[in-house]
Protein backbone atom coordinates (compact mmCIF):
# COMPACT_ATOMS: atom_id res chain seq x y z
CA UNK A 1 0.00 0.00 0.00
CA UNK A 2 1.46 3.44 -0.81
CA UNK A 3 1.32 6.00 1.33
CA UNK A 4 0.93 9.32 0.22
CA UNK A 5 2.45 11.88 2.41
CA UNK A 6 0.47 15.14 3.67
CA UNK A 7 0.93 18.29 1.49
CA UNK A 8 2.93 20.86 3.27
CA UNK A 9 2.56 24.32 3.38
CA UNK A 10 4.27 26.32 0.82
CA UNK A 11 7.02 28.31 2.46
CA UNK A 12 6.92 31.86 3.44
CA UNK A 13 8.02 33.92 -0.03
CA UNK A 14 10.76 35.96 1.41
CA UNK A 15 11.81 38.41 -0.70
CA UNK A 16 15.36 39.28 -1.22
CA UNK A 17 16.85 42.71 -0.27
CA UNK A 18 16.19 44.97 -3.29
CA UNK A 19 18.64 47.95 -4.29
CA UNK A 20 17.08 49.18 -6.90
CA UNK A 21 17.84 52.70 -4.72
CA UNK A 22 21.06 52.02 -5.15
CA UNK A 23 20.78 52.68 -8.74
CA UNK A 24 18.92 56.35 -8.05
CA UNK A 25 21.50 56.92 -5.21
CA UNK A 26 24.39 57.77 -8.21
CA UNK A 27 22.29 60.37 -9.23
CA UNK A 28 22.34 62.20 -5.90
CA UNK A 29 26.30 61.76 -6.34
CA UNK A 30 26.07 63.23 -9.88
CA UNK A 31 24.12 66.44 -8.15
CA UNK A 32 26.73 66.52 -5.50
CA UNK A 33 29.79 66.50 -7.82
CA UNK A 34 28.42 69.29 -10.18
CA UNK A 35 28.19 71.72 -7.22
CA UNK A 36 31.46 70.81 -6.17
CA UNK A 37 33.78 70.62 -9.04
CA UNK A 38 33.74 74.27 -9.13
CA UNK A 39 34.38 74.97 -5.82
CA UNK A 40 38.04 73.89 -5.82
CA UNK A 41 38.92 75.21 -8.82
CA UNK A 42 37.83 79.00 -7.59
CA UNK A 43 41.62 80.01 -6.95
CA UNK A 44 42.79 78.42 -9.87
CA UNK A 45 39.88 80.85 -11.61
CA UNK A 46 41.61 83.57 -9.72
CA UNK A 47 45.30 82.76 -10.25
CA UNK A 48 45.13 81.98 -14.08
CA UNK A 49 42.00 83.74 -15.75
CA UNK A 50 42.46 86.68 -13.42
CA UNK A 51 39.21 86.70 -12.29
CA UNK A 52 38.38 89.01 -8.83
CA UNK A 53 37.47 87.15 -5.35
CA UNK A 54 34.06 89.03 -5.68
CA UNK A 55 33.96 87.43 -9.20
CA UNK A 56 34.21 83.87 -7.93
CA UNK A 57 32.48 84.39 -4.98
CA UNK A 58 29.89 85.34 -7.12
CA UNK A 59 29.78 82.52 -9.44
CA UNK A 60 29.66 80.28 -6.37
CA UNK A 61 26.66 82.04 -5.15
CA UNK A 62 24.84 82.21 -8.75
CA UNK A 63 24.16 78.24 -8.56
CA UNK A 64 21.93 79.22 -6.02
CA UNK A 65 19.34 81.69 -8.29
CA UNK A 66 19.37 78.34 -10.65
CA UNK A 67 19.22 75.58 -8.13
CA UNK A 68 15.64 76.93 -6.45
CA UNK A 69 13.80 77.04 -9.27
CA UNK A 70 15.55 74.07 -10.37
CA UNK A 71 13.86 72.62 -7.14
CA UNK A 72 10.74 74.48 -6.40
CA UNK A 73 10.31 73.56 -10.45
CA UNK A 74 11.44 69.84 -10.40
CA UNK A 75 9.65 68.64 -6.74
CA UNK A 76 5.95 69.57 -8.44
CA UNK A 77 7.41 67.83 -11.87
CA UNK A 78 8.42 64.55 -9.86
CA UNK A 79 5.18 64.57 -8.54
CA UNK A 80 2.97 65.02 -11.96
CA UNK A 81 5.26 63.38 -14.25
CA UNK A 82 6.88 60.78 -12.55
CA UNK A 83 10.35 60.65 -10.79
CA UNK A 84 12.28 59.01 -14.16
CA UNK A 85 11.59 61.80 -16.33
CA UNK A 86 12.87 64.63 -14.81
CA UNK A 87 15.84 62.65 -13.25
CA UNK A 88 17.12 62.57 -16.73
CA UNK A 89 16.14 65.69 -18.35
CA UNK A 90 18.00 66.98 -15.33
CA UNK A 91 20.77 65.07 -15.90
CA UNK A 92 21.09 66.59 -19.52
CA UNK A 93 20.83 69.83 -18.65
CA UNK A 94 23.64 69.57 -15.72
CA UNK A 95 25.80 67.82 -18.51
CA UNK A 96 25.47 70.97 -20.49
CA UNK A 97 26.22 72.83 -17.19
CA UNK A 98 29.39 71.03 -17.28
CA UNK A 99 30.26 71.65 -21.01
CA UNK A 100 29.63 75.44 -20.33
CA UNK A 101 31.75 75.52 -17.43
CA UNK A 102 34.55 73.75 -19.88
CA UNK A 103 34.10 76.47 -22.49
CA UNK A 104 34.24 79.40 -19.67
CA UNK A 105 38.50 78.33 -19.95
CA UNK A 106 38.69 80.67 -23.61
CA UNK A 107 35.27 82.67 -22.75
CA UNK A 108 34.33 83.64 -19.14
CA UNK A 109 31.16 85.00 -19.98
CA UNK A 110 29.74 81.19 -20.28
CA UNK A 111 30.54 80.34 -16.53
CA UNK A 112 27.94 82.56 -15.41
CA UNK A 113 24.74 81.03 -17.61
CA UNK A 114 27.09 77.31 -17.03
CA UNK A 115 26.97 77.69 -12.98
CA UNK A 116 23.57 79.12 -13.28
CA UNK A 117 22.68 75.70 -15.29
CA UNK A 118 24.14 74.05 -12.99
CA UNK A 119 22.01 74.41 -10.76
CA UNK A 120 19.12 74.30 -12.29
CA UNK A 121 19.98 70.21 -13.17
CA UNK A 122 21.49 69.64 -9.07
CA UNK A 123 17.97 71.30 -8.10
CA UNK A 124 15.74 69.48 -10.00
CA UNK A 125 18.13 65.80 -9.39
CA UNK A 126 18.13 66.46 -5.65
CA UNK A 127 13.82 66.97 -5.27
CA UNK A 128 13.24 64.23 -7.61
CA UNK A 129 16.14 61.83 -6.77
CA UNK A 130 15.44 61.84 -3.13
CA UNK A 131 11.89 61.53 -3.15
CA UNK A 132 12.60 58.59 -5.95
CA UNK A 133 15.28 56.39 -3.01
CA UNK A 134 12.49 57.47 -0.27
CA UNK A 135 10.14 55.32 -1.70
CA UNK A 136 12.29 52.72 -3.10
CA UNK A 137 13.40 52.64 0.27
CA UNK A 138 10.22 51.46 1.03
CA UNK A 139 7.71 48.55 1.10
CA UNK A 140 6.80 47.36 -1.12
CA UNK A 141 10.01 47.75 -2.92
CA UNK A 142 12.71 47.12 -0.14
CA UNK A 143 10.73 45.07 2.88
CA UNK A 144 13.96 44.96 5.01
CA UNK A 145 15.62 48.99 5.10
CA UNK A 146 15.02 50.62 8.51
CA UNK A 147 12.98 53.95 9.60
CA UNK A 148 15.04 56.53 8.22
CA UNK A 149 17.22 54.23 5.69
CA UNK A 150 16.55 56.84 3.06
CA UNK A 151 16.96 60.12 4.51
CA UNK A 152 20.97 58.23 5.50
CA UNK A 153 21.01 56.70 2.17
CA UNK A 154 20.32 60.25 0.15
CA UNK A 155 22.38 62.21 2.77
CA UNK A 156 25.16 59.85 2.22
CA UNK A 157 24.98 59.46 -2.13
CA UNK A 158 25.18 63.39 -1.92
CA UNK A 159 28.08 63.98 0.38
CA UNK A 160 29.89 61.23 -1.56
CA UNK A 161 29.47 63.42 -4.57
CA UNK A 162 30.39 66.68 -2.67
CA UNK A 163 33.27 65.39 -1.58
CA UNK A 164 34.70 63.16 -4.39
CA UNK A 165 33.90 65.68 -7.12
CA UNK A 166 35.71 68.66 -5.53
CA UNK A 167 38.97 66.41 -4.88
CA UNK A 168 39.45 65.10 -8.18
CA UNK A 169 38.54 68.24 -9.71
CA UNK A 170 41.67 70.24 -7.98
CA UNK A 171 43.89 66.96 -8.59
CA UNK A 172 43.24 67.32 -11.98
CA UNK A 173 43.75 70.92 -12.43
CA UNK A 174 46.81 70.98 -10.50
CA UNK A 175 48.55 68.03 -12.69
CA UNK A 176 46.57 67.76 -16.12
CA UNK A 177 47.00 69.72 -18.90
CA UNK A 178 44.03 72.24 -19.42
CA UNK A 179 42.79 71.84 -16.24
CA UNK A 180 40.31 73.97 -16.75
CA UNK A 181 38.50 71.66 -19.44
CA UNK A 182 40.06 68.19 -17.98
CA UNK A 183 39.06 68.73 -14.55
CA UNK A 184 34.99 68.53 -15.77
CA UNK A 185 35.32 65.79 -17.58
CA UNK A 186 34.62 63.12 -14.65
CA UNK A 187 31.63 64.69 -14.20
CA UNK A 188 30.18 63.65 -17.51
CA UNK A 189 31.38 60.19 -17.30
CA UNK A 190 29.31 60.28 -13.91
CA UNK A 191 26.31 61.98 -15.42
CA UNK A 192 26.31 58.96 -18.34
CA UNK A 193 26.67 56.76 -16.02
CA UNK A 194 24.04 57.98 -13.30
CA UNK A 195 21.42 57.72 -16.34
CA UNK A 196 21.71 54.36 -17.23
CA UNK A 197 21.34 52.86 -13.87
CA UNK A 198 18.56 55.10 -13.06
CA UNK A 199 17.10 53.20 -15.96
CA UNK A 200 17.00 50.08 -14.44
CA UNK A 201 15.00 51.64 -11.42
CA UNK A 202 11.18 51.28 -11.24
CA UNK A 203 9.61 53.98 -11.36
CA UNK A 204 7.56 54.81 -8.20
CA UNK A 205 5.29 57.35 -8.97
CA UNK A 206 2.09 57.46 -11.60
CA UNK A 207 0.51 61.07 -13.02
CA UNK A 208 -0.72 62.97 -10.53
CA UNK A 209 1.55 62.02 -7.27
CA UNK A 210 0.31 58.03 -6.96
CA UNK A 211 2.87 55.51 -6.16
CA UNK A 212 2.77 53.43 -8.37
CA UNK A 213 2.44 49.51 -7.50
CA UNK A 214 5.58 47.07 -8.42
CA UNK A 215 5.07 44.72 -11.27
CA UNK A 216 3.61 41.73 -11.18
CA UNK A 217 4.59 39.07 -9.05
CA UNK A 218 7.26 41.05 -7.44
CA UNK A 219 8.42 39.32 -4.56
CA UNK A 220 8.33 42.12 -2.34
CA UNK A 221 3.79 42.09 -3.13
CA UNK A 222 4.24 38.33 -2.50
CA UNK A 223 5.78 38.50 0.75
CA UNK A 224 3.46 41.63 1.69
CA UNK A 225 0.27 38.98 0.82
CA UNK A 226 1.51 35.92 2.51
CA UNK A 227 2.53 37.72 5.92
CA UNK A 228 -0.46 40.62 6.21
CA UNK A 229 -3.17 39.53 5.11
CA UNK A 230 -5.26 40.19 2.30
CA UNK A 231 -5.15 43.53 2.66
CA UNK A 232 -1.08 43.98 3.02
CA UNK A 233 -1.64 47.02 4.60
CA UNK A 234 1.97 46.51 6.80
CA UNK A 235 3.95 47.14 3.17
CA UNK A 236 2.77 50.72 3.13
CA UNK A 237 4.37 51.80 6.14
CA UNK A 238 7.13 54.77 4.89
CA UNK A 239 10.59 55.57 5.80
CA UNK A 240 11.50 57.86 8.75
CA UNK A 241 10.69 58.24 12.23
CA UNK A 242 6.84 59.06 11.85
CA UNK A 243 6.47 56.02 9.55
CA UNK A 244 5.45 58.52 6.55
CA UNK A 245 1.30 59.42 6.03
CA UNK A 246 0.80 56.62 3.62
CA UNK A 247 -3.14 56.11 3.57
CA UNK A 248 -4.44 52.42 3.89
CA UNK A 249 -7.57 50.94 2.21
CA UNK A 250 -9.98 52.55 4.34
CA UNK A 251 -8.76 55.95 4.18
CA UNK A 252 -6.83 55.96 7.04
CA UNK A 253 -2.83 56.86 7.78
CA UNK A 254 -1.66 52.90 7.40
CA UNK A 255 0.09 53.15 10.65
CA UNK A 256 -2.91 54.63 12.96
CA UNK A 257 -4.58 51.17 11.75
CA UNK A 258 -1.33 49.15 12.70
CA UNK A 259 -1.41 51.05 16.13
CA UNK A 260 -5.08 50.00 16.16
CA UNK A 261 -4.64 46.49 15.48
CA UNK A 262 -1.42 45.41 16.77
CA UNK A 263 0.40 47.77 19.30
CA UNK A 264 2.71 50.27 18.88
CA UNK A 265 5.52 50.10 16.42
CA UNK A 266 8.84 50.76 16.29
CA UNK A 267 7.87 53.87 13.58
CA UNK A 268 5.41 55.15 16.42
CA UNK A 269 7.39 54.37 19.11
CA UNK A 270 10.20 56.77 17.10
CA UNK A 271 8.04 59.35 16.34
CA UNK A 272 6.44 59.96 19.77
CA UNK A 273 9.71 59.69 21.33
CA UNK A 274 9.90 63.10 23.12
CA UNK A 275 6.71 65.56 23.86
CA UNK A 276 6.73 67.09 20.26
CA UNK A 277 6.29 64.61 17.71
CA UNK A 278 2.14 64.92 18.07
CA UNK A 279 0.72 62.68 15.38
CA UNK A 280 -1.99 65.14 14.60
CA UNK A 281 0.56 68.11 14.04
CA UNK A 282 -0.12 69.64 9.92
CA UNK A 283 2.98 68.58 8.17
CA UNK A 284 3.03 72.12 6.76
CA UNK A 285 3.13 73.55 10.51
CA UNK A 286 5.77 71.21 11.62
CA UNK A 287 7.79 71.41 8.90
CA UNK A 288 7.76 75.61 9.23
CA UNK A 289 7.82 75.08 13.03
CA UNK A 290 11.04 72.74 13.22
CA UNK A 291 12.65 72.08 9.97
CA UNK A 292 12.98 75.54 7.94
CA UNK A 293 14.80 77.38 10.60
CA UNK A 294 17.41 74.59 10.72
CA UNK A 295 18.04 74.06 6.94
CA UNK A 296 19.86 76.82 5.41
CA UNK A 297 22.83 76.12 8.05
CA UNK A 298 22.64 72.73 6.16
CA UNK A 299 24.79 74.69 3.24
CA UNK A 300 25.83 77.72 5.11
CA UNK A 301 28.82 75.48 7.16
CA UNK A 302 29.87 73.78 4.05
CA UNK A 303 29.81 76.83 1.83
CA UNK A 304 31.81 79.09 4.85
CA UNK A 305 34.54 75.98 4.32
CA UNK A 306 34.34 75.41 0.82
CA UNK A 307 34.41 79.63 -0.84
CA UNK A 308 35.55 81.56 1.84
CA UNK A 309 38.71 79.42 4.31
CA UNK A 310 41.03 78.56 1.62
CA UNK A 311 41.10 82.03 0.63
CA UNK A 312 41.95 83.56 3.81
CA UNK A 313 44.72 81.09 5.04
CA UNK A 314 46.53 79.69 2.30
CA UNK A 315 49.02 82.82 1.76
CA UNK A 316 51.75 80.30 2.86
CA UNK A 317 50.55 77.21 0.13
CA UNK A 318 52.41 79.09 -2.84
CA UNK A 319 51.74 76.51 -5.65
CA UNK A 320 49.20 74.38 -3.51
CA UNK A 321 46.53 76.16 -3.19
CA UNK A 322 44.42 74.15 -5.74
CA UNK A 323 45.50 71.11 -4.14
CA UNK A 324 44.69 72.45 -0.10
CA UNK A 325 41.34 73.58 -1.26
CA UNK A 326 40.39 70.47 -3.11
CA UNK A 327 41.22 68.39 0.30
CA UNK A 328 39.42 70.88 1.90
CA UNK A 329 35.94 69.98 -0.15
CA UNK A 330 36.76 66.27 0.76
CA UNK A 331 37.06 66.83 4.08
CA UNK A 332 33.97 69.31 4.41
CA UNK A 333 31.24 66.39 3.29
CA UNK A 334 33.45 63.33 4.10
CA UNK A 335 33.04 64.28 7.93
CA UNK A 336 29.41 65.02 7.24
CA UNK A 337 29.54 61.24 5.61
CA UNK A 338 31.50 59.91 9.05
CA UNK A 339 28.89 61.54 11.50
CA UNK A 340 25.62 59.49 10.16
CA UNK A 341 25.95 56.72 12.77
CA UNK A 342 26.01 59.63 15.26
CA UNK A 343 22.58 61.11 13.79
CA UNK A 344 20.96 57.46 13.57
CA UNK A 345 21.72 57.29 16.90
CA UNK A 346 21.05 60.59 18.39
CA UNK A 347 17.41 60.75 16.32
CA UNK A 348 16.57 57.56 18.34
CA UNK A 349 17.01 59.60 21.64
CA UNK A 350 14.78 62.47 20.98
CA UNK A 351 13.41 63.93 17.64
CA UNK A 352 15.46 67.37 17.34
CA UNK A 353 18.46 65.66 19.33
CA UNK A 354 20.37 65.51 15.75
CA UNK A 355 19.38 68.94 15.02
CA UNK A 356 20.50 70.20 18.11
CA UNK A 357 23.65 68.64 17.60
CA UNK A 358 23.73 69.70 14.65
CA UNK A 359 23.54 73.50 15.38
CA UNK A 360 26.15 72.73 17.89
CA UNK A 361 28.96 72.08 15.76
CA UNK A 362 28.35 74.70 12.97
CA UNK A 363 28.67 76.99 15.94
CA UNK A 364 32.18 75.41 17.28
CA UNK A 365 33.34 75.51 13.73
CA UNK A 366 32.49 79.15 12.90
CA UNK A 367 34.33 79.89 15.99
CA UNK A 368 37.63 77.64 15.07
CA UNK A 369 36.99 78.97 11.60
CA UNK A 370 37.77 83.02 12.71
CA UNK A 371 40.64 81.78 14.81
CA UNK A 372 41.92 80.73 11.61
CA UNK A 373 41.62 83.38 9.76
CA UNK A 374 42.65 85.36 12.19
CA UNK A 375 46.02 83.32 12.75
CA UNK A 376 46.44 82.84 8.63
CA UNK A 377 46.38 79.07 10.17
CA UNK A 378 45.23 76.35 6.91
CA UNK A 379 46.00 73.51 9.34
CA UNK A 380 43.28 75.23 12.36
CA UNK A 381 41.05 75.90 8.85
CA UNK A 382 41.00 72.20 7.89
CA UNK A 383 39.88 71.36 11.51
CA UNK A 384 37.33 74.20 11.06
CA UNK A 385 36.26 72.47 7.50
CA UNK A 386 35.51 69.11 9.34
CA UNK A 387 33.89 70.67 12.54
CA UNK A 388 31.47 72.34 9.93
CA UNK A 389 30.91 69.49 7.42
CA UNK A 390 29.91 67.02 10.74
CA UNK A 391 27.87 70.19 11.14
CA UNK A 392 26.44 69.86 7.59
CA UNK A 393 26.24 66.12 8.19
CA UNK A 394 23.69 66.46 11.15
CA UNK A 395 21.65 68.65 9.96
CA UNK A 396 20.83 67.13 6.72
CA UNK A 397 20.21 64.02 8.03
CA UNK A 398 17.84 65.49 10.65
CA UNK A 399 16.12 67.67 7.58
CA UNK A 400 15.70 64.82 5.25
CA UNK A 401 14.24 62.20 7.88
CA UNK A 402 11.89 64.82 9.28
CA UNK A 403 10.62 65.67 5.67
CA UNK A 404 10.25 61.83 4.77
CA UNK A 405 8.15 61.47 7.82
CA UNK A 406 5.49 64.53 7.18
CA UNK A 407 5.46 64.18 3.50
CA UNK A 408 2.33 62.25 1.91
CA UNK A 409 3.03 60.36 -0.92
CA UNK A 410 1.45 63.23 -3.17
CA UNK A 411 3.40 65.53 -2.14
CA UNK A 412 6.70 63.89 -1.24
CA UNK A 413 8.89 65.81 -3.90
CA UNK A 414 7.73 69.13 -3.57
CA UNK A 415 8.59 69.31 0.19
CA UNK A 416 11.59 67.71 -0.01
CA UNK A 417 12.35 70.12 -2.46
CA UNK A 418 10.97 73.24 -0.12
CA UNK A 419 13.94 71.89 2.05
CA UNK A 420 16.37 71.92 -0.64
CA UNK A 421 15.72 75.28 -1.37
CA UNK A 422 15.93 76.54 2.07
CA UNK A 423 19.21 74.42 2.37
CA UNK A 424 21.10 75.98 -0.33
CA UNK A 425 20.15 79.97 0.41
CA UNK A 426 23.12 78.72 2.61
CA UNK A 427 25.72 79.11 -0.59
CA UNK A 428 24.95 83.01 -0.16
CA UNK A 429 26.65 83.25 3.01
CA UNK A 430 30.25 83.38 1.28
CA UNK A 431 29.30 86.04 -0.77
CA UNK A 432 27.65 87.84 1.92
CA UNK A 433 31.01 87.58 4.12
CA UNK A 434 33.11 88.69 1.18
CA UNK A 435 31.21 92.06 1.19
CA UNK A 436 31.19 92.38 4.52
CA UNK A 437 34.72 91.73 4.76
CA UNK A 438 35.31 95.34 3.45
CA UNK A 439 34.65 97.51 6.21
CA UNK A 440 35.25 94.36 8.98
CA UNK A 441 37.82 91.92 9.22
CA UNK A 442 36.87 88.46 7.86
CA UNK A 443 37.61 86.62 11.43
CA UNK A 444 35.00 89.34 13.20
CA UNK A 445 32.16 88.73 10.41
CA UNK A 446 32.51 85.06 10.92
CA UNK A 447 32.41 85.67 14.62
CA UNK A 448 28.87 87.66 14.15
CA UNK A 449 27.90 84.54 12.19
CA UNK A 450 27.84 82.51 15.58
CA UNK A 451 25.01 84.81 16.53
CA UNK A 452 22.32 83.68 14.34
CA UNK A 453 23.19 80.05 14.65
CA UNK A 454 23.10 80.00 18.21
CA UNK A 455 19.56 81.92 17.84
CA UNK A 456 18.27 79.44 16.00
CA UNK A 457 19.67 76.13 18.33
CA UNK A 458 18.00 78.40 21.22
CA UNK A 459 14.54 78.28 19.02
CA UNK A 460 14.48 74.85 18.17
CA UNK A 461 15.84 73.73 21.46
CA UNK A 462 12.90 75.69 22.87
CA UNK A 463 10.09 74.42 20.00
CA UNK A 464 11.17 70.54 19.89
CA UNK A 465 10.44 70.61 23.92
CA UNK A 466 7.26 72.40 23.72
CA UNK A 467 4.14 70.49 23.95
CA UNK A 468 2.02 70.58 20.12
CA UNK A 469 -1.52 70.89 20.63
Amino acid sequence: MTTTAPPTAPPTCRPPLHRHWLRTGWVMTASGWSANQFSALLGAYHSDLGLTAATTTALFGIYVLGLIPGLLLGGPAADRRGRRPVVFVSLMVSALATVLLMAGSAATGLLWPGRFLTGIGAGALLSAGSAWIKELSSPPYDTVATGGAAARRSGLFLSAGFATGGLVAALIAQWAPAPMITAYLPHLVLSVAAALLAARAPETARPGGRLAPPASGHPATMHTAASDGPTGERATASDGPAGGWTMASDGRPAEERTAASDGPTPELAFASHGPTAAPSTAPGTAFRRLVAPVAPWVFVAPSIALATLPGLVDAGLTGWQTVYAGIVTAVTPGTGLLVAPLARRLATRHRIATAVAGLAAVILGLFLAAFAVARVRPDAALLASAVLGAGYGLCVAYGLTEVAALAPPDRLARLTARFWALCYLGFCAPYAITLLSGPFAPAAVLLAAVLPAAATLALIARRGTRPTA
